[in-house]
């Protein structure tokens, strides 16, 4: 390898310059996703519903604010008009927006789906489905016009695959892996790409209680690699669908899950 060609493929990875908004990024997978857009040069927007939660992450990146790369807006993405509204606060400070990453999740009580309540069902739902499409329709809005712009959303490895106990988990995100294929049929030749980040087992928040549940050996044990994920790992999957070096890449789904997929 030529010294030009390795400094082109590594320019591939390059988000210096462009704008980068995460959803639920203040903690777990979409906090280790901030960071590492971050380190690849991405000035990011992180959004969550606990703004003392974001301004920590964005002193983590950015300890003394010097870059001047780091942007908060505290709310939630199910919220009517919250994702419009973030939007045109990214133009207003930013002036673009080139990649959405979509990590916004939560899930109900590891419960019996028999058991599961009206109320936990569509609050699920309005989350990772509905807010997902919000913003990805309210970020489709400005980078259609300009034919260019990069949307993942973090789906799970239980949009395909079944488990007890989580259906409106995984129904919310089987839905999101259905969008993520229309959008990126739809959008492919107005330059807008569409993917979907599909996490394995990873212990965050929001798996905690599974995994310290009964399941927690069987999760390990059916797990190729034999070990959970930690969630640095998930960051160089979302450089690349962020990056131009995805530039073909559109309406897929990659997993980071220790081939938990393909058993």
């Amino acid at each position: 390898m030529t010294e030009a060609t390795s400094t082109i493929e590594k320019s591939m990875f390059d988000l210096t310059g462009k704008v980068a908004w995460i959803t639920g990024a203040g903690k777990g997978l979409g906090s280790a996703i901030a960071g590492a857009l971050y380190s690849a040069g991405a000035t990011v927007v992180l959004t969550s519903r606990t703004e003392s939660d974001l301004d920590r992450i964005a002193g983590e990146l950015d300890p003394d604010g010097s870059a001047d790369r780091t942007s908060v807006i505290a709310g939630s993405v199910d919220t009517p008009g919250f994702a419009d509204n973030a939007v045109q606060h990214v133009l207003a400070t930013r002036g673009q927006l080139d990649v959405l990453i979509n990590c916004a999740g939560i899930s109900p009580s590891f419960t019996r789906s028999e058991l599961v309540s009206d109320d936990d069902w569509q609050r699920v739902m309005k989350v990772n489905l509905d807010g997902a499409f919000y913003c990805a329709r309210a970020a489709g809005a400005h980078m259609l016009p300009r034919r260019s712009g990069s949307i993942v959303n973090v789906t799970s490895v239980h949009a395909v695959t079944g488990f007890e106990r989580i259906a409106a988990y995984a129904a919310s995100k089987g839905g999101l892996d259905a969008l993520t294929k229309t959008l990126a049929v739809e959008w492919a030749e107005r330059g807008v790409r569409v993917n979907a980040l599909a996490p394995g087992y990873f212990r965050t928040d929001l798996s905690a209680g599974l995994l310290d549940s009964k399941w927690g050996d069987s999760i390990v044990k059916a797990t190729p690699a034999g070990r959970l994920g930690i969630p640095s790992e998930l960051g160089g999957a979302a450089v690349f669908l962020a990056s131009d070096a995805s530039s073909y890449v559109t309406g897929t789904t990659v997993n980071v899950d220790g081939g938990w997929v393909a058993r």
